[in-house]
């Protein structure tokens, strides 16, 4: 496998590395997010960390990019950015950074960087078709239909964060109704987890109901915490069980901060989609959770790269 630089950019930092495979053989210091002004000032740090690390490992063969928002992956155009607000416009990220760097560039979103990572070579390998989803402050996704990534006519498929789970629900960013992004993203998760103590006589912040806190609390026999993550697993089955009817894939892998409360979510997960779901897709469905955690952007953006250097990538 082709050694390659990986980019996983996120709203607090960006992620740089060199990979090979599912190994991260360097990263970088993480360039934090809002120190930059411009998405020029950002693309000059990339491109600097880049060559710092070509420095290190000059036998890298392509520089994959994971970035969030709307991707056009055969274009290499980064749209627009919703949670970097100096990123507002659409930018040739790939084209820019191939010239400055003189390798091949790929750019694909980050949720589908992580799907990538998990179908190649993590919990999904071997499999054709799957659902990558990863839980945090919003709701990413990522999906394989016989072995090849659904990108859609607008190369933005798989916006699972903003798929409905109740018609006349709480409102997504672009008015649609009942987006699950707003019920088990992190803060409305950790906002309405305030709520619910608040309501019991037990006053708390936002800050002191994460997923992490929520989930020390249950397993240390907080009913409350208990009940909030069962909630939370009915909200995300109805989700599943929308994929299921819809397109039937062997797994769904389930990664982020959510997915480390293990049985704590996937126990009332399974109950509530062999409830809803007719016999024959539940016998056929796996929940999995992902292998890479953290890691699983960098490694599949670098893997993408390598591929595509390789002439392997579609």
């Amino acid at each position: 496998m082709k050694k390659a630089i990986a980019v996983d950019f996120g709203g607090t930092s960006i992620k740089i590395g060199v990979t090979q495979g599912a190994e991260i053989l360097t990263k970088a210091a993480p360039l934090p997010t809002a120190q930059f002004d411009s998405p020029a000032a950002i693309i000059a740090a990339m491109c600097d960390t880049a060559r710092e690390l070509l420095r290190l490992h000059p036998d890298c063969s392509a520089i994959g990019l994971g970035m969030p928002g709307w991707t056009d992956f055969h274009r290499g155009v980064l749209y627009q950015l919703t949670n970097v607000p100096v990123w507002d416009h659409e930018v040739p990220v790939r084209d820019i950074m191939q010239k400055e760097l003189g390798l091949p560039v790929v750019l694909d979103n980050d949720a589908n960087c992580m799907a990538y990572a998990e179908w190649q070579l993590g919990a999904g390998q071997g499999l054709e078709s799957l659902v990558c989803l990863t839980l945090g402050t919003g709701i990413g996704g990522g999906m394989i239909i016989h072995n090849r990534m659904l990108r859609g006519q607008t190369v933005s498929a798989a916006e699972l964060g903003q798929t409905s789970i109740h018609w006349n629900g709480r409102k997504g960013p672009f008015g649609n109704r009942g987006a699950i992004e707003e019920y088990i993203g992190n803060n409305e998760f950790a906002a309405d987890a305030a709520q619910a103590y608040t309501v019991a006589g037990i006053p708390k912040t936002p800050a002191e109901c994460t997923p992490h806190l929520l989930a020390q609390a249950a397993n240390g026999g907080c009913n409350i915490a208990r009940e909030l993550y069962a909630g939370f697993a009915e909200k995300l089955a109805t989700l599943i069980m929308n994929l299921m009817y819809a397109f039937v894939p062997q797994a769904v892998i389930i990664g982020g901060g959510v997915a480390k409360a293990g049985e704590l979510l996937f126990t009332p997960l399974q109950k509530c989609l062999q409830e809803q779901l007719f016999p024959v897709h539940y016998r056929a469905l796996r929940l999995l959770p992902a292998q890479f955690g953290a890691d699983s952007g960098l490694i599949g953006a670098g893997l993408m790269a390598a591929h595509y250097a390789e002439g392997e990538l579609n």
